[in-house]
């Protein structure tokens, strides 16, 4: 389908996880909140508008916006709680068409070029979604409409928040023309730079140089940029997207130095990452550990086991195989991660050895069970005896 005949549809929740904080607690309603790791050593995940105004953006130490918004309300990251929610926005998504394309946890592509007869024009579409995100879950939700991801995409971030902004075919290039360069996909600082020497600042100016000067300066991402300036995108939106891994890190307030310490943090964290591979129904075969260092130098470890696993404890032992792979104990570790890649079905590969009459090892039936406890009654109703202190 030519790109002229698509409407695409790109929902991006607004200032995702401080706006469930403030759900879940409407006290909090107007007042700066800055969601992130530890004060001292982490990073700002997200703030609510009311911190923005004083400088405060995802990626920044948590340092930096403590001493930018001193009266702000930190709190910390719910993983657990943006993903029930995530899920339950997606569902509305999927309403309207099943070419959802997910780019994370608060924002996807949705091509409703499809839909349009059952539900109307795009815009309309949109609408809909923002008011049934509004209704059912509580949140505020903007939208860029365009024939072309990229122009949706950078649409739904000019009104923010509760923002919706409609890009006609025939306003594509006018659209584009006036905003800075660094609002197309792919320029960076560096890009920025280089592209100011030849006195390029909007991405009016960028489509005006030469795709031949471009190509010869930038290689193939200038051949890009040449497209991209000229609101040429014909990249599909793909609803199959697959998770390729899922892992969880820890930043620490003081740097771990003793090897005892540094495995409970291996166990809490496999434990995390098992319960979130299950939340997806899926299992790890390559499980890799990822060490950064005080002085910030970062390595890491991996190995591959024979069957896909989901079991906190399998994670656990072969993530403690890793460890004594680093310098732990030499040099003072700032932060650890554990990730699990070759995603699959939980068992698939080598067969298990101890299984129940129906094919289903204990170790499973003892996580589901866990589980279904920490559901009920909070991940700390029932944990490992040695993260109880």
């Amino acid at each position: 389908m030519a790109t002229k005949d698509r409407q695409i549809i790109h929902m991006d929740m607004d200032a995702f996880y401080a706006s469930v904080e403030v759900l879940d607690n409407p006290a909090l309603k107007g007042r700066p909140v800055v969601v992130g790791g530890p004060k001292k050593r982490g990073v700002v995940s997200a703030a609510s508008y009311e911190a923005r105004k004083f400088g405060v953006h995802s990626a920044m130490p948590m340092a930096t916006a403590v001493r930018l918004c001193p009266q702000g309300i930190f709190l910390p990251v719910r993983m657990g709680r943006y993903k029930e929610l995530s899920d339950q926005i997606f569902e509305i998504f999927l309403r309207y068409t099943p070419l959802v394309e997910p780019l994370s946890l608060d924002e996807a592509f949705l091509d409703v070029t499809a839909s349009i007869h059952l539900f109307g024009p795009a815009e309309e579409i949109a609408k809909q979604i923002k008011q049934s995100v509004q209704e059912e879950i509580g949140l505020t939700v903007s939208a860029g409409v365009g024939p072309s991801k990229l122009t949706a995409k950078i649409a739904s971030d000019l009104n923010k928040p509760d923002g919706l902004t409609i890009v006609p075919e025939g306003k594509v290039r006018q659209f584009l023309a006036s905003l800075p360069i660094e609002k197309l996909w792919g320029i960076g600082k560096v890009t920025q730079r280089d592209l100011s020497l030849l006195n390029v600042k909007t991405v009016g100016d960028l489509s005006r140089l030469p795709k031949d000067l471009l190509q010869r300066r930038f290689g193939q991402q200038g051949l890009q940029l040449y497209f991209l300036s000229k609101g040429i995108d014909d990249r599909p939106v793909l609803a199959d997207r697959k998770i390729k891994s899922i892992g969880r890190e820890e930043t620490f307030g003081e740097d771990i130095l003793d090897k005892e310490k540094a495995k409970k943090e291996i166990l809490r964290l496999s434990q995390r990452v098992s319960k979130r591979l299950r939340r997806h129904k899926v299992g790890g075969r390559t499980i890799s550990l990822k060490v950064t260092y005080a002085d910030f130098s970062r390595i890491s470890r991996s190995v591959t086991i024979p069957a896909a696993t989901d079991d906190g404890r399998k994670v656990y032992g072969h993530s403690l195989e890793l460890l004594e792979k680093t310098e732990i104990g030499e040099k003072p570790i700032r932060l650890l991660g554990i990730y699990l890649s070759q995603l699959s079905k939980p068992g698939e590969g080598q067969l298990p050895l101890f299984e129940t009459d129906d094919g289903i090892t204990r170790g499973s039936l003892l996580n589901r069970a866990m589980d279904r406890i920490q559901s009920k009654y909070g991940d700390q109703a029932i944990v490992p005896g040695t993260l109880l202190d």
